[in-house]
């Protein structure tokens, strides 16, 4: 058709005023202000031929990793699937691989993704998809090389070129390169673009390295570009509560956790919770880290399992987000509802068609019933389950610093189970790993060794 994006990919449409808008909603996909869906919308209205709003509007939701979202997906491809016979290739190969995503083969859409980044190495629409769910998948591996294979089709002038280079940076990180992760953040600052992503990466690396004076304040020095109207905000508000418990701050923890994580309902009348599941994961992390350390949180958990309850998930999704749901339930006490959730869980992935997805709903298994066993109060099982799943831990999806909650619950275990030489040999690796914080101190005192 010859019609081309600002990065000179090809479009299905010839109306500017159709591009404008779509371009917007990507940036809005990217930089996490505000809701890309308005922007594909009129996207949409204004070229209605057009295959990709439709295909970003599916694909959007696709990332927020929530299978209650499926029906309002599945409306949009059955649109998509209308306008495609006459659609650019590229347009199809999206199409192709946003479907197969909502069909749980997320390793195959990655490949699709990949494909279509073959041909358009500046395709930021394919990238970002996939950096998600090579994220989504815990494959650290294609997290940095897939960066890597186009970083050098962009140039650095291009207005979206900082957002490329914080998928490197935060590729870089998870791939334990902390320096260079921490170059590519700041170089993507330096340009005056905002890019949360960026911040986010430099944020991994000092949590990282246990940098916990310069982590807080680097998040509080950029705080006007992340904190307003910023749907990543939550999340770094949580990083912010890492380094604070770090510090074994935990009154400053309960603060943050009050201003800026708590639970929004909607309203005095409990009307429908407005945060995505996304959103509602990092509380419930926050929180789990408190109750190791036996701080009494008040009303808090039973406010999250509440906002879980208001948005029900699909088991077996996520393994991520199902594991997140136990811990929400053990926390509150509502050890029942844990071992029937994690049932659920279970038969749901024995039904999964995707091998790989099936694997990594095992693993998921395999560490909340580990969890589930710390929560009944039977040590002995919780040590022996998570140490054997510890290694294939990444398979769930997530971080570093987000499955460290998993090693902090082992350390926990093992001391309260008494197994002394465990507790110690555990300490003595996370010490080795980043310089001794406040928090290590404690686990060192629970463990009974000196650090």
């Amino acid at each position: 058709m010859g019609r081309h994006d600002p990065r000179g990919v090809e479009v299905g449409t010839a109306s500017p005023e159709a591009l404008a808008h779509a371009e917007r909603g990507l940036w809005r996909m990217l930089s996490f202000f505000g809701d890309p869906l308005p922007d594909l919308q009129a996207a949409a209205e204004a070229d209605p031929r057009w295959l990709l709003p439709p295909v970003m509007k599916a694909g959007f939701l696709l990332s927020l990793t929530e299978a209650r979202l499926r029906p309002q997906a599945e409306a949009e491809l059955q649109r998509a699937s209308t306008l495609a016979p006459h659609a650019p290739q590229r347009e199809q190969r999206l199409l192709a691989a946003v479907r197969r995503g909502w069909q749980g083969d997320w390793a195959q859409a990655c490949a699709l993704w990949e494909e279509a980044l073959l041909f358009h190495p500046r395709d930021v629409l394919a990238l970002w998809w996939a950096h998600l769910f090579d994220f989504h998948r815990g494959d650290a591996y294609e997290l940095e090389r897939r960066i890597a294979r186009v970083l050098p089709e962009w140039s650095a002038q291009e207005p979206l070129f900082p957002f490329v280079l914080a998928m490197h940076a935060f590729g870089l990180e998870e791939n334990h390169r902390h320096a260079e992760a921490e170059s590519a953040g700041r170089r993507a600052l330096e340009t005056g673009v905002v890019v949360p992503w960026a911040i986010h990466a430099v944020a991994h690396v000092m949590e990282m390295q246990g940098r916990v004076e310069e982590g807080a304040h680097w998040l509080r020095s950029h705080r006007e570009r992340w904190s307003q109207d910023n749907g990543f905000a939550v999340h770094l508000w949580w990083h912010h509560g890492l380094f604070r418990l770090e510090r074994l701050d935990t009154e400053g923890v309960l603060r943050l956790y009050d201003e800026h994580l708590r639970p929004d309902f909607g309203g005095e009348d409990g009307g429908e919770a407005v945060q995505i599941l996304l959103q509602r994961l990092d509380p419930i992390a926050l929180l789990w880290r408190l109750h190791l350390l036996d701080v009494e949180v008040g009303d808090r958990w039973r406010e999250v399992v509440r906002a879980c309850e208001q948005a029900p998930e699909e088991p077996g999704w996520s393994p991520f987000n199902d594991l997140h749901r136990l811990l929400a339930l053990l926390g509150a006490g509502r050890i029942d509802e844990a071992a029937r959730w994690l049932d659920e869980v279970e038969a749901a992935c024995a039904r999964l068609p995707v091998q790989d997805r099936r694997e990594a709903g095992e693993m998921g298994l395999a560490l909340m019933r580990g969890l589930l066993a710390w929560g009944q109060g039977r040590d002995e099982d919780a040590v022996h389950a998570l140490l054997a799943a510890r290694a294939g831990a990444q398979r769930i999806g997530g971080s570093h610093a987000q499955r460290d909650l998993i090693d902090q619950t082992l350390i926990a275990a093992a001391a309260r189970g008494r197994m002394a030489a465990l507790a110690r040999a555990l300490v003595h690796e996370r010490s080795t790993a980043r310089p001794p914080s406040p928090l290590t101190h404690h686990w060192a005192g629970r463990a009974g060794v000196r650090v």
